[in-house]
C-alpha cells in the first residue's frame, strides 16, 4: 500500500515536472547553440573589418557569457522557478557597480568608440587634450601617447573620444607652414626665386602638392613671405627643420637681407 503511493506519486512529478525538465534541456540545447552561432558571426564581422584583437576577445566574452546568463534564467523559468529574484538582484547588482564605476565606465565605453571608430591608430600623430604625440597603445580605459621629447602620455579614453583630436597622419601628408620676413628694398621676385629654390632642393620635399612661395604681409620692419612646402608625415620634423636652415643660407648666398633689431650707440660729445 505504502509502496503504490510512492509510485503514483513518483507518476504525478513525473507528469508534472517530465515536460518541464524535457523542455528545459531543450531549451539549452538550443540556445546554447544559437550562442555559439552568434558569437561566431559576430567573430567574424569583427575580424573582417579589423577590429582591434583585445576589443574583440572582450566583447566576444561579454556577449557570451551575459547571453549564458540570460539562458539560465530562461531554464530556470522553464522549470517554475521565480526568476523575479534572479533579474532584481542582477540588475541592483548593476546599479551598484556603475555608481562606484562611473568613471571607469566613461572610459571603456571612449575605449570601445576609439576602437570601433578608429578616429586615431597605433603608430598615428595627434594632437589631444592639448597633447602632441604619437599613439603607442589603445587600451580599454586609456590610450598611450609618446611626446616628440620621448614622454609618455596616458589620456583617459573618456575625453579622448569626447575631445577634439587633430590626426596630422591620417592623410599622409602635411603642409609645413614657415614665414620668412626680407628687407623692403629686397627684389620680390628674386626672394620667390631664391626661396622656392631652397624648398624644393630638400630631398624629402614632396612636388605633389607643389609648395608655396607668396608675400603674405607688408609688416613694420620686413617684407614676409609665407613659404609652405609638402611633406609626407614622417618626413615632417626633417623638411621643417631643413627648409628653415636652407632658406636662411639661399637668401645669404642671394645677398638678401633678413631684417633684425639693430643697436646703435649714441655717442655724446662735451
Amino acid at each position: 500500500m505504502e509502496l503504490d503511493k510512492w509510485i503514483d506519486k513518483g507518476l504525478d512529478f513525473i507528469v508534472f515536472y517530465g515536460p518541464k525538465v524535457i523542455g528545459a534541456i531543450l531549451i539549452w540545447l538550443v540556445g546554447s547553440w544559437l550562442i555559439s552561432r552568434l558569437v561566431k558571426v559576430v567573430k567574424h564581422l569583427m575580424e573582417k573589418r579589423d577590429y582591434d584583437i583585445s576589443l574583440t576577445k572582450f566583447l566576444l566574452n561579454f556577449l557570451k557569457y551575459g547571453l549564458k546568463i540570460l539562458l539560465v534564467i530562461v531554464v530556470l523559468g522553464t522549470l517554475g522557478v521565480s526568476t523575479a529574484s534572479f533579474a532584481a538582484v542582477i540588475a541592483a547588482a548593476g546599479l551598484a557597480v556603475g555608481l562606484a564605476l562611473q568613471g571607469s565606465l566613461s572610459n571603456f565605453a571612449g575605449g570601445i568608440l576609439l576602437m570601433i571608430f578608429k578616429p586615431v591608430k597605433v603608430g598615428d600623430l595627434v594632437e589631444a587634450q592639448g597633447e602632441l604625440g604619437v599613439v603607442e597603445e589603445i587600451q580599454i580605459f586609456n590610450t598611450i601617447l609618446n611626446s616628440p621629447d620621448n614622454k609618455t602620455i596616458v589620456i583617459p579614453n573618456g575625453a579622448l573620444s569626447n575631445g577634439n583630436i587633430v590626426n596630422y597622419t591620417r592623410k599622409g601628408q602635411l603642409r609645413v607652414d614657415l614665414v620668412m620676413g626680407v628687407d623692403y628694398a629686397s627684389d620680390l621676385q628674386k626672394t620667390k626665386e631664391v626661396l622656392m629654390e631652397a624648398i624644393t632642393s630638400h630631398p624629402k620635399t614632396l612636388k605633389d602638392p607643389a609648395p608655396t612661395v607668396a608675400v603674405s604681409e607688408l609688416a613694420d620692419s620686413s617684407v614676409n613671405f609665407v613659404v609652405r612646402p609638402w611633406a609626407n608625415a614622417e618626413d615632417y620634423w626633417d623638411v621643417r627643420f631643413g627648409c628653415v636652415e636652407r632658406c636662411k643660407n639661399a637668401l645669404d648666398a642671394a645677398g638678401i637681407e633678413i631684417p633684425f633689431p639693430h643697436q646703435v650707440e649714441i655717442h655724446k660729445q662735451g
